[in-house]
Formats: structure tokens, C-alpha cells, sequence
């Protein structure tokens, strides 16, 4: 009784494998001013063939160009990214140029000097001569 099953199993997926195939009405292209272009002979396909490798060069040449352009605008945002960058630092060195003007001055050294315990001397430096010179 497996044996009779497992044909009848077989049959019916074997019938439902065949397709029925239905012929579909062929489809007519509109006639249209693009249809008419390619279809009429303005451009044939030996025309077409003859014409895809100068197609190829402007589709390349079209290739470097966009990727020339996003160079040059990668590169007008680092210039600006670095003028930014240049004058915050040129900021930086003009402040400390200033401080370090004010803290050399002879009062501020003279304060300075005080905190640390080191007094001005009140005596005007005097001159070591080697003896030797002659002077």
C-alpha cells in the first residue's frame, strides 16, 4: 500500500510540474517620436556600434570631471579649515608675545623678585679688569 501511495504522490506532483503555456498577444510599440528614432533607421545599430567607443570617452571623460570637481572642493575646504586653524594660533602667539612683554618688564621682574625673597641690589655693577691687559 506505500508502494501504490508514493506513485500516486509521484503522479500528481509530476502533473503539477507541467506548465501550461499560454501564448501572450505580442505587444506593439507605440509609435512615438523615440521609437521612430531608433526604429526608422535615424540610427541603426551598426551606426550605434560605431558610435559607442567615442560614447565610452565622454561617459570617461564626464568620470574625471566630477572627480576633478570634488578634488578641488575637498581641497577649498582643507585651504579653509587651515586659514581658520592659522589665525587661531596666530592669536595664541600675539597674547603670549604680550604677557611675556609684561612680565619682563624691570617693575615686574622687580615684584617678581620680592616674592621670592631676593632683593635689588642698590650698588651700580662694577667692572672685573684682568690685570694682565695692562688696563
Amino acid at each position: 500500500m506505500t508502494n501504490r501511495l508514493r506513485a500516486e504522490i509521484q503522479e500528481e506532483e509530476e502533473a503539477e510540474k507541467k506548465l501550461i503555456v499560454k501564448e501572450m498577444p505580442v505587444k506593439e510599440i507605440p509609435d512615438n517620436f523615440f521609437t521612430q528614432f531608433f526604429t526608422k533607421g535615424f540610427v541603426t545599430a551598426e551606426e550605434a556600434t560605431r558610435a559607442l567607443p567615442f560614447v565610452l570617452y565622454v561617459a570617461f571623460l564626464g568620470m574625471i570631471y566630477i572627480g576633478n570637481r570634488h578634488l578641488a572642493e575637498n581641497t577649498i575646504r582643507d585651504i579653509d579649515k587651515y586659514t581658520k586653524q592659522k589665525k587661531e594660533l596666530s592669536w595664541g602667539y600675539k597674547s603670549s608675545k604680550a604677557d611675556l612683554a609684561f612680565k619682563s618688564t624691570f617693575t615686574e621682574v622687580a615684584r617678581r623678585a620680592d616674592s621670592l625673597g631676593i632683593k635689588e641690589s642698590l650698588q651700580p655693577p662694577q667692572k672685573i679688569a684682568d690685570k694682565e691687559d695692562g688696563q
